[in-house]
């Protein structure tokens, strides 16, 4: 869940306790170009403040003025559709025929926020359960594996951080990349069993092991859920980890260096018990090439691959398109 589906529920909670009438609302279904994906998350006030988003447009608008008149989900949760036809996806703001479905529930003491929340903040899973009929809410300790189900009688969501990253090192730049990969999604553990750099670890609400790489790694059971960046600069303790990232199924594995580095610890990795296909998935130097210098640029770069290769993309968005040329013949007055 990122942090502004948390921000979402957050909110929710704080204005019930405030006593206003309060509707969530979580996308269940989508066709088409919908601009905002399953289990994306929007609450409405009673008197139409907003946080979050479904459409990014005007399906807000519609759910604001349903809100305030009590129109929908008043005592019970209530599926609502959007955008069945062309005209009436062009009218909420869906683009080439879209359309989404969207469970709205009322808010209150029964639907549990306020326990989730502080789950959550524990960098733990949660599975919630929503009765259409009851509204009755049920939580339990979620899996990696569970994802957003929905068969018109129960809605089940998952909330807390989908992802995960592993990091080797305590460092500066571990610092940064671990704050701004909890606000992506990701449960963060780090892996440093060095003292004199575990002694200074201090970001709240993530666990630092002190275990050797490789068997804390292999001890994970890493999916493809999972990533992992070496970023000590220390071959002793980097290639252990990689050793055992590259044979696991973690969609990223990289490693801080220079290309000069990383082509010497490819090398050094074919001595152990890798195929040139294992060694062939190391990202380093890991991160995009955006001319990062500090700490915080280059964490933006780790994280900017890692996104890429999550949803797919195989070069930046920079060297696929063709270079924007000036045409002074567009600027001419035609009389």
């Amino acid at each position: 869940m990122d942090s502004v589906d948390i921000e979402v529920l957050r909110s929710a909670e704080a204005w019930r306790k405030s006593g206003h009438r309060v509707t969530l609302g979580t996308i269940v279904k989508t066709w088409g170009s919908a601009p905002r994906p399953v289990g994306a998350l929007v609450v409405v006030r009673d008197d139409g403040q907003v946080v979050g988003s479904v459409s990014g447009g005007c399906v807000e608008d519609d759910l604001i003025d349903k809100v305030r008149s009590q129109a929908v989900a008043r005592d019970a949760p209530q599926l609502v559709t959007y955008g069945v036809t062309n005209e009436e996806a062009t009218r909420w703001g869906l683009p080439c025929g879209g359309t989404l479905q969207v469970v709205l529930e009322p808010v209150t003491a029964r639907s549990g926020l306020a326990e989730l929340l502080e789950t959550i903040s524990k960098q733990q899973l949660v599975k919630r359960r929503l009765e259409m009929d009851s509204g009755r809410v049920t939580v339990e300790a979620g899996r990696w594996s569970d994802a957003l189900e929905f068969d018109g009688k129960v809605l089940s969501t998952v909330h807390g951080p989908r992802w995960r990253l592993v990091l080797i090192g305590a460092g500066q730049l571990t610092h940064y990349l671990t704050e701004m990969a909890k606000m992506l999604d990701y449960h963060v553990t780090v892996i440093e069993p060095r003292e004199e750099y575990s002694a200074a670890w201090n970001v709240a609400g993530v666990k630092l092991d002190r275990g050797m790489p490789d068997d804390v790694i292999a001890a994970l059971n890493l999916d493809g859920h999972s990533a992992v960046v070496a970023l000590t600069h220390d071959p002793k303790i980097d290639d252990l980890a990689l050793m055992e990232a590259l044979k696991s199924a973690a969609f990223y594995v990289g490693a801080i260096g220079s290309k000069k580095n990383n082509d010497a610890r490819r090398k050094r990795l074919l001595e152990f018990d890798l195929s040139e296909s294992e060694i062939a998935r190391l990202h380093g130097p890991v991160g995009l090439y955006i001319g990062s210098k500090t700490p915080p640029e280059i964490a933006v770069a780790i994280l900017a691959e890692m996104t890429a290769v999550r949803h797919g993309v195989t070069e930046p968005s920079w060297a696929a398109k063709k270079e924007a040329r000036f045409d002074p013949s567009a600027c001419e007055v035609k009389t």
